[in-house]
Formats: C-alpha cells, structure tokens, sequence
C-alpha cells in the first residue's frame, strides 16, 4: 500500500509515528508527507510532522495552496492507495480527495458528527461538555461529513484545560490510527453514515473571541477560561480601558450573600479570598480569579491578586 500523509501539530505528529511504524511491519509505503510551513508569528508549542518526516528519511511537501492543479498532479504520480489527514490546516477539494484509489480519510477531534469544523477541543470546554473523543471517517468537500470508520471516546474532567484534554485527545488519536489503518488495508474497516440529524458544526476562533461576559453564570466563565488558557490567547476582561488576561481560576457558586444591585452586579470585583484572588460577580455565582496579567506585564498568581484592594467595588468588563 501506498500512503500520502496530510498532517501538523501533536495529532498529526501522533498518527504519523504510528504509520511510520506500522509500514515498517507490513511493507506499505509513505509516499508523501504534506505539511503546513510553520508560521513564526504563532507560539508553536505543539510536536514537528516535518521533523518526525525527516527523521524517518520521508518525502515532504509544504505547498501553499494543496489544491492547486500542479500540486494535485503531483500527488496524482504517486499512486497512493490512502490519503490521511491527520489536523491538516487546510480543506482538501475534490480533485485531491479522488486521487487514492481506496479512500481519504480524516482523523477529527470529536466525536462526529457532533462538533464538526474548527477548534472542536476549544469548543466542548466552553460549552461544558463532560465527553468527547476523535473520529477517524471518510472525507468529503463539506467538511467533516463522511462515512465514519473508527471513534476513540475521551472523558473531560473539572479541571481539564483544552492543553490537558488535547494530551489525552493525541493519545487516542494515535490509538485509533493503530487499530484501524490494518483493518482498511485488509479491506475489513467499518463504514458508518453519519446521522446527520445529529450534526452540529462550530467554527474557527479569533483571540477576540476571548472577551468574557460578566452576566454568564460562573461556571460559563469558567469554561471560556480554561477553554483558552494556556497556550491559547487567553479569556480577558478590561478595567478602565486596561486589558486583563485571566488565566485560571474557579466557579463558586455563592462566594459572598446576596445582595441585589451591588454583589449580584455581573463584572463587579465583590470581595477578596486572602492568598487565593479576588472575587467577581457573575449572572450566577462568583468567579474566583487566581492567576491573571494585565496586558504588558507579568503574569501574577492568586496571593498577589488578593492584593489589588484598588480593584474592589470596581466593574470589569468590555472596554469603554
């Protein structure tokens, strides 16, 4: 079997050593690997599949535009008989997708065909979800719509953050690929329609994205939090035009008593846990901040934020 290899980050690097291995026992073939050009603006914090390729003596493309004709034609003299992407970056269109002659297929972080598009790890933390996993299926143009082969289910935690919750996700992701790439090459793979009833579809997310709202209950907070903590952009506040990162933290159900208009005011800095941060009022509950940065400085843990008494009886919130 011949095998062309789309792939990038912890995923894809995790997916490749298990190919890699995997060829080595049966013979098949690595007959390209495509991965992105890494973007030096980016806090590239994650695993090389360029350097694992080198590593292992592969091929390795890191074309621009993959669906370009010229790039298309190229892989089409390889006569690949699978086509994997494992976090490729990019969509894959039609004439590129039909080069295989036994299939491309995806490796996607969810369990399909719930969470399909962007960011799925980010996005099952904000909104609260207790379980998720990857998904191994076949590819079509609309993204994350093909037939599935193979799922790997992956618990979330209280206090997972999407770093942690991606470890665990890489392991069951080169998992997965173990158990099912003998199995399609043996032609014995499941095929699975997706149920596309059940389908939901989250997209991409921008830094901005991060700005928390006071007037969501503590718990929401929570998961924006550790949804984009590090080495994410961050969920942020402002006070008086001054941006503050706030990357941890806890949801705390009644921290302080009611008292309605003043504690119960979304934003407002109601009260301080000695050695621990200070309390913010939400729509519901209190939100314990216990690591947090103003834009430009240090970042400083929960004794020293206990310390901003200047900050009590203020409102955060969105700028201006």
């Amino acid at each position: 079997m011949r095998i062309i290899f789309l792939g990038y980050h912890n995923v894809g690097h995790a997916c490749l050593e298990v190919l890699i291995d995997l060829c080595r026992h049966c013979g098949d073939e690595i007959v390209a690997v495509v991965t992105p050009a890494d973007d030096p603006r980016e806090n590239l914090w994650f695993a090389s599949v360029k350097d694992l390729a080198f590593a292992n003596y592969l091929p390795v493309y890191q074309p621009r535009d993959p669906n370009a004709p010229e790039f298309v034609e190229v892989m089409r003299r390889l006569e690949a008989d699978f086509l994997f992407s494992c976090y490729y970056r990019q969509m894959l269109k039609q004439p590129l997708l039909a080069l295989p002659r036994l299939g491309a297929l995806n490796l996607h972080g969810s369990l399909l065909p719930r969470y399909r598009g962007r960011c799925p790890v980010n996005w099952v933390l904000i909104q609260g979800e207790t379980e998720t996993g990857v998904t191994l299926h076949y590819m079509e143009e609309k993204p994350d719509k093909g037939d599935l082969v193979g799922q790997k289910r992956v618990a979330i935690t209280p206090e997972d953050t999407a770093v942690t919750l991606f470890a665990r996700m890489t392991v069951a992701a080169g998992a997965l690929m173990q158990e099912t790439y003998p199995l399609l090459r043996a032609g014995a793979a499941p095929r699975l329609p997706q149920d596309q009833g059940q389908a939901s579809y989250f997209g991409g997310r921008k830094p901005a994205d991060g700005l928390i709202s006071w007037d969501k209950d503590a718990v929401a907070v929570y998961n924006l939090v550790r949804a984009v903590t590090h080495p994410y952009p961050g969920a942020f506040t402002f006070f008086k035009g001054q941006k503050l990162f706030i990357w941890a933290g806890k949801p705390l159900a009644d921290a302080l008593p009611a008292n309605p208009g003043v504690l119960r005011q979304p934003g407002l800095v109601a009260g301080s846990a000695p050695g621990e941060g200070l309390l913010v009022a939400t729509g519901q509950g209190h939100f314990l901040i216990t690591q947090a940065q103003w834009e430009g400085q240090p970042e400083f843990l929960g004794p020293v934020i206990a310390t901003w008494d200047y900050l009590l009886g203020e409102s955060l919130g969105e700028k201006g």
